[in-house]
C-alpha cells in the first residue's frame, strides 16, 4: 500500500508585540486562574503516546535518540513499560515476538535515519511473516524533510515495501489518531506491520486534540465467513476424498483458529500436517498428526502430502521451503485453499475450492456443510506405516561429539507443554522444530519466510515480556540458537541481565554456519568457504562478562544438570553445547525437488 500523508497544519502569524511580557500582577493572576479556565495544553508526543494507551498498548520496545526524543518524554509518565533495547534491530525483533505470543500488535520505536534503518530487517520480517507490529519512528522536522539533514533519511519509501501501511504524520491534531489507525490495521484481517513516522516538530508542537477510539480504515476489516456455494462444493469434494489431508499453516494460529482446527480434523479423523509458522496450531503428540512438512519436515508428512487426493490447506501462502518444485506438489490432489488474503489464492498452488475467509469461521462454516466424513481407515493405516518407515531418530555413538537432537529432547523432557521456544535461523532452528514436541499455539516463534540470522535472542526477550504481561511471569522461555546466529544479537543479553529476565539460551555451538556447510558438502563439493566459524569466542564466558549465568557443556552427562541448573537460575543464563560440527539436518528435499524424494542420509543428498 501506498503512504498516508497528513498535511502539516499552516501555524497563524504573531502580531508585532503579541509576545510582550505582561505586568507581573496581571501575570500571576493569570497564572493562578489558568487550571480552571484553560485546557490542559499536550503536544502531538503526548497524543501518540494516549493513542497507544487507548489501544491497550502494554510495553514497547526502543533505543532512544534526536527525533524521537519527544515521544520518549511523553513516555516518562506513561502506564506503557518501555524496554531499552541494545540494537534498533533487537527492538523490531522483540517487539514481533511480542506479538507472535501475546496475540497484539508489537512495539518498537527508533529515531530517524539510522535508527528507522536499523529497524528494516525486523519489519520484513514481520511483513514476510504476517506478524502484526507498529514501528514509530522519529523524523527531521518538516520543513528539513527533502533536505538531506542530519540523520534524515526516506523511512516512508524506504518501509513502504515491508509494510501493510505506512504514514507520514504531519499534523499535531490527527497524530494520535494516524498512531492509534496503524495500530489497529496491524491486526485486522491478514495481519502485518505498520509504520508511522513522526517529524520532531509535530510532535513537539502543542495540541488540544484527544485521539478517538483506534479504529482501522473503512473496508479494511475483511468479511469472515467464504461465499456459502463455494464451501457447499468444497464440502462435497472432502466426502468425495479417499485420501484427505489437512495442511494447517500460520494463519491458523493468527486466526485463534487452532481450536477449530483441531475440531475439524478430529470429527473426521483426517490426518494432519503444518507448515512450519504452523507449528503449535494442532498438537504433535496427538495421533493424527504428522508434525510439519517441506524442505526439512518429516518424511511421513512429505509422503501425505504426495499421494492425498483432497488437500484441505488453512492459512498457509504455499512457500517453496514448504512445496518444493511446484509441479511436484501434491500431485494427485484437488485443493481446497482457505485464506483471509484473497491474493494468496492461486499464487502459487491452484486451489480447485477457494475460500476466502476467517479461518476458524471457514472452517466452522465447513464442519456445518460436511453431512458424511470421508472413509479414511485406509489412509490412516498408510500415514501410520510412513511413520514406522521414515521415523524420526537420530545416533548417537560414543566416539562423536553430542549430538545437537539430544539436546533439544533434553530440554523439552525438562520444560513444561506451554514452554515458549525461540530460535535463530540455521541448522539449530531445524532441530528445535523437529525434535521438540508442539501442542499449545503461540509457543513456536522464528523467523520463517525472512529467515533472519540474530532473530532468537531478541525474539526471547519480547516473548518473556509478553508472557510476564499475560499475567504469567513462570512460563519459560527457552532460545536455541547458532553460534553464528548468537554472534550476530548477543548484546541484548545486556537488556536480559538489566531487566532481571528469566530467559535460557542454548547455543548449538557446531562452530560452523552449519546449514551452509551442510549446503557445501551436499552442493558445492564440500569447499567450505566462509562458512567455517572455528574462531568463535567462548560464550559461557562472555555470558558472565554480562551478567548472566555462563555454562558450558561437552558430553552427554552434563546435559541434564546443565538445563536443570539454567532454568532455576533466577535471570538470563546461557548454556554454550558444543556439539558435533558433521551433523546435518535430516530428512531433506533438496531446494526446488519434490516433496516426495526427500533424503533421509548425507549419502543419499
Amino acid at each position: 500500500m501506498s503512504d498516508t500523508a497528513a498535511r502539516p497544519r499552516e501555524e497563524e502569524s504573531e502580531e508585532p508585540g503579541e509576545n510582550a511580557p505582561e505586568p507581573a500582577a496581571k501575570q500571576a493572576t493569570d497564572d493562578a486562574d489558568r487550571e480552571a479556565i484553560e485546557t490542559p495544553v499536550s503536544t502531538g508526543a503526548e497524543s501518540v503516546v494516549a493513542a497507544l494507551e487507548a489501544a491497550g498498548a502494554k510495553t514497547a520496545f526502543g533505543v532512544q535518540g534526536g527525533a524521537i526524543m519527544p515521544v520518549y518524554d511523553a513516555l516518562y509518565g506513561s502506564s506503557i513499560r518501555h524496554v531499552t533495547m541494545a540494537h534498533e534491530q533487537g527492538a523490531a525483533h522483540a517487539a514481533d515476538a511480542y506479538g507472535v505470543v501475546a496475540g497484539e500488535p508489537g512495539i518498537c520505536l527508533a529515531t530517524s535515519g539510522p535508527g528507522a534503518t536499523n529497524l528494516v530487517t525486523g519489519i520484513a520480517d514481520a511483513d514476510m511473516d504476517s506478524d502484526a507490529m507498529l514501528a514509530l519512528t522519529g523524523q527531521v522536522p518538516t520543513e528539513f524533510v527533502g533536505n538531506d539533514a542530519f540523520q534524515e533519511t526516506d523511512t516512508v519509501g524506504v518501509t513502504r515495501p515491508i509494510t501493510k501501511h505506512n504514514y507520514f504524520a504531519g499534523d499535531a491534531d490527527a497524530v494520535g489518531d494516524v498512531v492509534g489507525e496503524a495500530f489497529e490495521l496491524a491486526r485486522v484481517g491478514r495481519p502485518g506491520p505498520t509504520l508511522v513516522d513522526l517529524p520532531k516538530d509535530v510532535t513537539q508542537t502543542e495540541t488540544g486534540e484527544t485521539p478517538g477510539p483506534a479504529n482501522a480504515p473503512a473496508g479494511t476489516e475483511p468479511d469472515p465467513s467464504a461465499d456459502p456455494e463455494a464451501i457447499a462444493e468444497a464440502a462435497r469434494a472432502i466426502e468425495n476424498a479417499d485420501r484427505p489431508l489437512c495442511l494447517f499453516g500460520g494463519g491458523v494460529i493468527k486466526a485463534e483458529a487452532s481450536d477449530a482446527a483441531r475440531t475439524f480434523a478430529r470429527t473426521y479423523e483426517i490426518p494432519v500436517t503444518t507448515t512450519m509458522p504452523g507449528i503449535g496450531s494442532f498438537p504433535e503428540d496427538d495421533d493424527l498428526s504428522l508434525s510439519w512438512a517441506g524442505m526439512h519436515g518429516t518424511g511421513y508428512a512429505n509422503m501425505a502430502i504426495t499421494h492425498t487426493d483432497c488437500l484441505i490447506a488453512v492459512g498457509t501462502r504455499f512457500d517453496d521451503r514448504l512445496t518444493g518444485g511446484i509441479d511436484t506438489f501434491a500431485p494427485e490432489a484437488e485443493v481446497v485453499h482457505v485464506d483471509i488474503d484473497p491474493a494468496e489464492i492461486s499464487k502459487n498452488v491452484h486451489a480447485d475450492y477457494p475460500l476466502i475467509g476467517d479461518a476458524g469461521t471457514v472452517l466452522d462454516q465447513l464442519i456445518a456443510a460436511v453431512n458424511d466424513g470421508p472413509d479414511v481407515a485406509a489412509w490412516r493405516e498408510q500415514c501410520e506405516e510412513w511413520k514406522e518407515t521414515y521415523p524420526m531418530t537420530y545416533a548417537t555413538p560414543e566416539d562423536e561429539p553430542l549430538k545437537p537432537q539430544f539436546v533439544v529432547e533434553a530440554f523439552d523432557e525438562a520444560t513444561d507443554d506451554d514452554t515458549i521456544v525461540t530460535t535463530g535461523v540455521g541448522q539449530h532452528q531445524m532441530w528445535a522444530s523437529q525434535y521438540w514436541t508442539y501442542t499449545v499455539p503461540r509457543t513456536w516463534v522464528s523467523s520463517h519466510g525472512l529467515g533472519t540470522m540474530g532473530y532468537g535472542v531478541p525474539a526471547a526477550l519480547g516473548a518473556r515480556v509478553a508472557a510476564d504481561d499475560m499475567g504469567d511471569p513462570d512460563r519459560d522461555v527457552v532460545c536455541f540458537d547458532g553460534d553464528g546466529s548468537f554472534l550476530m544479537t548477543m548484546q541484548e543479553l545486556s537488556v536480559a541481565v538489566r531487566e532481571e529476565m528469566n530467559v535460557t539460551f542454548a547455543v548449538l555451538n557446531n562452530e560452523y554456519i552449519g546449514m551452509v556447510r551442510q549446503w557445501q558438502d551436499a552442493f558445492y563439493e564440500g569447499r567450505h568457504m566462509a562458512s567455517d566459524y572455528a574462531w568463535m569466542p567462548e560464550f559461557d564466558k562472555l555470558a558472565e562478562a554480562f551478567g548472566a549465568l555462563g555454562i558450558r557443556v561437552d558430553d552427554y552427562d552434563e546435559v541434564a544438570p546443565a538445563i536443570e541448573e539454567a532454568l532455576s537460575y533466577d535471570g538470563p543464563a546461557v548454556i554454550d553445547f558444543h556439539v558435533d560440527p558433521a551433523e546435518n539436518v535430516l530428512p531433506m528435499v533438496p531446494s526446488g525437488g519434490a516433496n516426495g524424494r526427500f533424503a533421509m542420509t548425507e549419502d543419499q543428498l
